[in-house]
């Protein structure tokens, strides 16, 4: 596997790992946390993905980005974890004892995949304060005026911020809605 850090020479160190995972842990947790919708198993995913970087950090070619190798990876784990643990999900047996008849259809899960991963891509394009905020918002659920006081901001600047992030969103997805 080969990988690029940006803005770091070399993930060799432990210095530049360290920031790497203070970069990344918090953002790959909720990836993931969209996929298996248990905190706890989304953590474990992460740390075994950045595990699993360290011990492969001396076949690292510099030219591609680690950002991609990161996502890419969480999500193929959890979609294992999705296929090894299925039988013990009790919310897919309920539901299959609820609609028996049901039959799920495999493209849906492959655009949904496509989906969020280009949600998260779109995300890492945001200006660093509205990406901040739209974070806050979505994936912390505080409420503007939550997010304005934990910020020292304006309420005002959050719906801004929002609506900038929304309409960023909006055209970059436009193919999907």
């Amino acid at each position: 596997m080969t990988l690029k850090i940006e803005n770091t020479p070399e993930i060799l160190d432990k210095k530049s790992f360290e920031e790497l995972f203070k970069t990344y842990f918090s953002q790959l947790v909720y990836f993931a946390k969209g996929y298996i919708s248990d905190l706890d198993t989304s953590k474990e995913i992460v740390h075994d993905v950045f595990i699993n970087l360290w011990n492969k950090r001396d076949t690292i070619d510099l030219n591609k980005q680690v950002k991609s190798y990161l996502f890419t990876s969480v999500h193929n784990r959890c979609l294992n974890y999705i296929r090894d643990n299925k039988k013990f999900n009790h919310n897919v047996m309920e539901f299959e004892r609820i609609n028996p008849d049901h039959n799920w259809d495999e493209s849906d899960k492959v655009v949904e995949s496509e989906i969020e991963a280009k949600i998260y891509m779109i995300l890492e394009t945001l200006p660093e304060k509205c990406k901040e905020i739209f974070m806050l918002s979505r994936f912390e659920n505080l409420k503007y005026a939550e997010i304005a006081e934990k910020l020292d901001i304006s309420v005002k600047t959050v719906e801004t911020q929002m609506s900038k992030a929304l309409k960023i969103f909006r055209e970059n997805l436009k193919e999907y809605l």
